[in-house]
C-alpha cells in the first residue's frame, strides 16, 4: 500500500449500518477454512500487506434508531481500530466494560444475517437483538487461526436512554472481549503475515502465519515486531525457540527513508544479536517500506558478528525455511519401471530395482538413499543409491491384511516418515538413518484415516491429507522433539474448506503446498497452491487436459510436475510449459510416474 490509506465518504446515519459490512477489498487476509480461489498471478509470498487499506469511518449511535439498527451499528463500528474502538464504545452503556484490544480474539462468520428483534417490553424501555450467521472459525489473541464451521447465534441487550437512543447493555460472551466479523471484514482489516522462529537446530528459521489487524499502515511495522516479541502462536508454542530473551519489549520503532529502527529493551542484552536481527529481518521483509534494519538496544546501536550497521532485510539466507539452494533435480519411475532423474523432458535411469516392483518414490537430500512402497503399496521398501541397481529391502510390512502406507517421505535430515493406516485409525513411522522404524508416540491423527503426509524443509511443520466426515481435507500440523528424543506430531489444523476433497500434495516452498484435489462443485480434480499462513487458496489453471491425476511434486522455485494416466492410458508426468504463469498451458509428453523432488 506504500502508507496510502483509502478512505470512505461519510454516508447518512441511517444508511451506515446497512452499508458499512459491504466496504472490503479483494486479495487480503483470508480465512484457511474458507479460501476462495482467486485468480491472477501465484504470489510468492503468503500474504498481501501491501495491497490497499479501505478505512471504516465509523458512524456513531443515533437517537432514531432500532434496537436492531443500534446493534448493526455497533458491529459496523467495531471493524474500526482508530482511537480505540472509541466509536464503537458510545454504543454501550457501559464504555469501559469492552476491552478487545490491539489484538483481540474474533469470531469470523461467512455470512451474517440482519440484526433480529427478539422482544421489546411494554413499556419500550428493553430489547433483545439477535444476530446469527455460518460460523467459519476463530482467532485468538495471539492471532491464531482455528476451523470451527458451525451455525451461531448470539443475542445482545439493550435499554432505551433517557434521551431516546437505544444503548447496549450486555455484550454476548463470545464478544466480551472480542469482535464479530464477516469474511469481508476479516479482508478489509487484518492482513496475514508471517513471524519467524528458530527450529530445534537455532539455525533454520520457520514461519508463524498471524492474523493482524491493520490499525493503521504507519504502526504495521511496529505491530508486526511486538508480535514477533510476543512468542509463537499456541500452535507452534514448544516446537520452536526465539532469539529474543524472555521480558524483551519494544522501546520503539522508527522508520525513515527506508530504514527501521529497532529500539529494544534491556532484557534483549542477553540475546545473540545476529539471531536477533535474522529474526526481525525476515519479519520486516514482507513490508515494502522495510529495506534495511538498525537494531539498538536501549537507544543504542548493536551490530551482528560479521554484520554492519545497516543490514538489508533480505539478509541471512542461512536462516531460509526452504534451507540452502542446492540441486533438486527431479526423479520418477521410469516407463520400464525403474527409478529415473529427469534431465529436461527425458528420465534417465539412475538404477534399476532389484527385486521389488517400486512405486511413489522419495530420494533423500543427500542422494544416498531412495524409499518407496510396493505396487499394492503395503510394503515400505528402502535401499541405498549406489552403483547402478537399487536394492531394495523391506523395512515395514502391514501387520493386518488391506493396510496400506502413504507415500514416503524423506525430510532435510534424512529421517524417514510414512503413516500406516489400521483398522483403528492410523499409526505414523519415524527413521532415523542408520536407526531401525519406530512408531511414533504421540500422533495427533491416531484416529483419522490419512492419505498423505509430507514434512516441511524446516522440520518442523507437516502437511496431511486428513479423512474427516467423508471428507479429504488438507491439514497443517507442528512437530514437537522432547527432550527424551521422543516426538509428538500433532495439533493439526483445516487449512481450506474450499478444497473438501484433497488426493495428494507436496510442499512447494516454506509458504505454500501444491495440492491435486476438487473444488466444490466442480468434478475434475485440479491442482491448486494452497498458502499455509491463510492467503488465498490458487488455481494453477484447467485440469482437464490433464487425464487422471495421481501424483504431484513441488520443491522451491522448480516446476510443478503432477503423475497422470492420459485418455489412452498411458501413464505421463505433465508441467506447464511456463510454470511462472498461473494459467501457462499444461504438457504430458514426459514418459513415466510418479513424480519427486529431494526435499
Amino acid at each position: 500500500m506504500n502508507g496510502r490509506e483509502g478512505r470512505i465518504r461519510r454516508v447518512p446515519a441511517a444508511l451506515a449500518a446497512a452499508a458499512a459490512f459491504a466496504v472490503g477489498v479483494t486479495g487480503c487476509a483470508n480465512v484457511p477454512s474458507g479460501g476462495r480461489v482467486v485468480s491472477g498471478k501465484p504470489a510468492e509470498r503468503d500474504q498481501q500487506a501491501d495491497d490497499p487499506y479501505v478505512r471504516l469511518i465509523p458512524a456513531p449511535p443515533r437517537n432514531d434508531w432500532t434496537p436492531a439498527q443500534t446493534v448493526a451499528g455497533f458491529l459496523a463500528a467495531a471493524t474500526s481500530f482508530d482511537d480505540d474502538h472509541r466509536v464503537a464504545r458510545s454504543y454501550l452503556v457501559r464504555p469501559t466494560s469492552w476491552q478487545p484490544g490491539e489484538r483481540p480474539a474474533v469470531t469470523v462468520v461467512r455470512d451474517r444475517r440482519a440484526p433480529e428483534p427478539v422482544r421489546q417490553n411494554a413499556a419500550g424501555t428493553q430489547a433483545t437483538v439477535k444476530v446469527a450467521g455460518s460460523q467459519l472459525g476463530v482467532i485468538g489473541m495471539d492471532g491464531q487461526y482455528v476451523a470451527s464451521p458451525k451455525q451461531v447465534a448470539v443475542t445482545f441487550e439493550l435499554v432505551r436512554q433517557p434521551q431516546g437512543g437505544w444503548r447496549i447493555t450486555e455484550l454476548p460472551g463470545e464478544l466480551s472481549a472480542g469482535l464479530l466479523l464477516t469474511k469481508s471484514d476479516l479482508e478489509r482489516t487484518f492482513r496475514t503475515l508471517n513471524l519467524y522462529f528458530y527450529a530445534p537446530d537455532r539455525r533454520t528459521l520457520v514461519p508463524n502465519g498471524i492474523f493482524l489487524p491493520l490499525v493503521n499502515r504507519q504502526q504495521l511495522p511496529a505491530q508486526l515486531v511486538r508480535a514477533l516479541l510476543g512468542g509463537p502462536t499456541s500452535w507452534l508454542n514448544g516446537a520452536v525457540h526465539s532469539a529474543f530473551p524472555q521480558g524483551t519489549a519494544l522501546r520503539s520503532l522508527t522508520l525513515d527513508k527506508g530504514v527501521a529502527t529497532v529500539d529494544l529493551s534491556r532484557q534483549a542484552r542477553g540475546g545473540d544479536p545476529k539471531m536477533m536481527s535474522a529474526q526481525l529481518g525476515w519479519t520486516l521483509r514482507r513490508l515494502a517500506e522495510v529495506r534495511r534494519l538498525r537494531l539498538t538496544i536501549e537507544g543504542r546501536v548493536v551490530v551482528p558478528a560479521g554484520g554492519d550497521e545497516l543490514q538489508p532485510v533480505d539478509a541471512w539466507p542461512e536462516n531460509d525455511p526452504d534451507g540452502p539452494a542446492v540441486d533438486r533435480s527431479p526423479y520418477a519411475v521410469g516407463s520400464a519401471g525403474h527409478l529415473s532423474r529427469l534431465n529436461g523432458d527425458l528420465p534417465q535411469t539412475v538404477a534399476a530395482n532389484a527385486a521389488h516392483e517400486l512405486t511413489v518414490p522419495a530420494v533423500s537430500s543427500d542422494f544416498q538413499e531412495v524409499a518407496g512402497l510396493n505396487a499394492d503399496r503395503d510394503r515400505l521398501l528402502v535401499g541405498g543409491l549406489a552403483g547402478n541397481t537399487v536394492n531394495l529391502r523391506t523395512l515395514l510390512t502391514p501387520g493386518d491384511r488391506g493396510r496400506r502406507f502413504t507415500p514416503p517421505v524423506f525430510d532435510r535430515n534424512g529421517t524417514l516418515w510414512t503413516v500406516q493406516n489400521t483398522k483403528d485409525g492410523s499409526v505414523l513411522w519415524s527413521r532415523p538413518r542408520g536407526q531401525g522404524p519406530a512408531r511414533v508416540r504421540h500422533w495427533g491423527l491416531a484416529g483419522r484415516e490419512v492419505l498423505a503426509f509430507e514434512v516441511a524443509r524446516d522440520g518442523v511443520r507437516a502437511a496431511a491429507i486428513v479423512k474427516v466426515d467423508g471428507d479429504a481435507q488438507v491439514q497443517l500440523g507442528r512437530i514437537l522433539r522432547n527432550p527424551d528424543g521422543s516426538l509428538d506430531v500433532g495439533s493439526f489444523l483445516p487449512l481450506s474448506s474450499e478444497i473438501p476433497t484433497a488426493e495428494d500434495l507436496a510442499w512447494r516452498n516454506a509458504d505454500q503446498l501444491a495440492v491435486l484435489g476438487r473444488k466444490e462443485p466442480d468434478e475434475t480434480v485440479m491442482p491448486y497452491l494452497v498458502p499455509v499462513g491463510g492467503a488465498p487458496v490458487i488455481s494453477l489453471g484447467t485440469g482437464t487436459l490433464l487425464g487422471q491425476t495421481r501424483r504431484i511434486a513441488a520443491a522451491p522455485g522448480m516446476p510443478i510436475l503432477i503423475g497422470t494416466r492420459t485418455p489412452d492410458g498411458k501413464d505421463r508426468i505433465c508441467r506447464q510449459r511456463n510454470p511462472r504463469e498461473q494459467y501457462s498451458e499444461w504438457f504430458c509428453s514426459i514418459p513415466g510416474t510418479d513424480p519427486t523432488y529431494p526435499p
